[in-house]
């Protein structure tokens, strides 16, 4: 046997949309390695560890605590960003692997615990992919809830509009290329709905699942300035925030 590795989709943030194959991905699990993001992140990694104690039916795990590399502000430019975004996952790579090979024997088994789903908007898989290429280990991919999920189950709207496609992308994106009928929008530090006309719909949810959870609905005139500022108390409040959106055009 070779060590092996588990990426588990944990969830938009309530400990209820963990799936059971998920409990079970837990349970043959004996090395969480999570990222260590500074105080300011640091709930993020106590909900993980909630998870944990809720759902592991037998003590004898532990968790470590990776660093993670500080990522540099990009310029305007997309290859800009792309350049950025290459060497923090260069920087995540190497102390991945150095974990990987110090704290997990030669037949191990680990874990790292995405939030909501591994494939959507995740870094988890792609440096896992630059870390098999270093030491060997295999891994597999447990799905999750993701936000865009929880967003639209707690709006109780579909995500799409009868017989139209939808688009997932970023606010970089959005700023840049606009919205195509429904669109999702992620990562988004600049609240960039701002600059869709006033008649857009918007449907917008921030730290969903959680305790902290805050849900607001409308015409980006309408409610778009009162977005704004919940996101600013928001952040200040916590630290830190987590938000998603779906528009779409009247």
């Amino acid at each position: 046997m070779s060590r092996h590795i588990h990426v588990i989709g944990i969830g938009a943030g309530d400990p209820d949309y963990v799936t059971m194959q998920a409990i079970e991905a837990l349970n043959d699990t004996q090395v969480f390695f999570a990222a260590d993001k500074g105080q300011a992140k640091s709930d993020l990694v106590a909900l993980r560890r909630e998870i944990c104690a809720r759902f592991i039916r037998e003590p004898g795990y532990r968790f470590v605590e990776l660093p993670d590399p500080k990522r540099s502000s990009p310029g305007d430019e997309q290859g800009q960003y792309r350049d950025a975004v290459a060497d923090w996952h260069a920087a995540r790579t190497r102390i991945w692997a150095q974990a990987i090979a110090t704290e997990l024997g030669p037949d191990g088994v680990g874990a790292f615990l995405a939030w909501g789903d591994p494939s959507l908007y995740d870094s988890t898989l792609r440096i896992l992919d630059a870390v098999v290429a270093e030491i060997d280990f295999t891994f597999d991919v447990i799905p999750g809830i993701t936000a865009v999920q929880a967003l639209t189950a707690r709006h109780r709207i579909p995500l799409n509009d009868v017989g139209e496609p939808v688009l997932i992308t970023t606010g970089r994106q959005l700023r840049t290329h606009g919205m195509t009928g429904s669109t999702v929008v992620m990562l988004d530090a600049d609240c960039s709905f701002a600059a869709c006309p006033a008649d857009t719909r918007i449907w917008w949810g921030a730290y969903l699942g959680t305790d902290d959870e805050v849900l607001v609905a409308g015409t980006v005139g309408e409610v778009g300035s009162r977005i704004v500022a919940l996101r600013s108390q928001a952040r200040e409040r916590h630290g830190w925030i987590m938000d998603t959106y779906l528009l779409r055009p009247s």
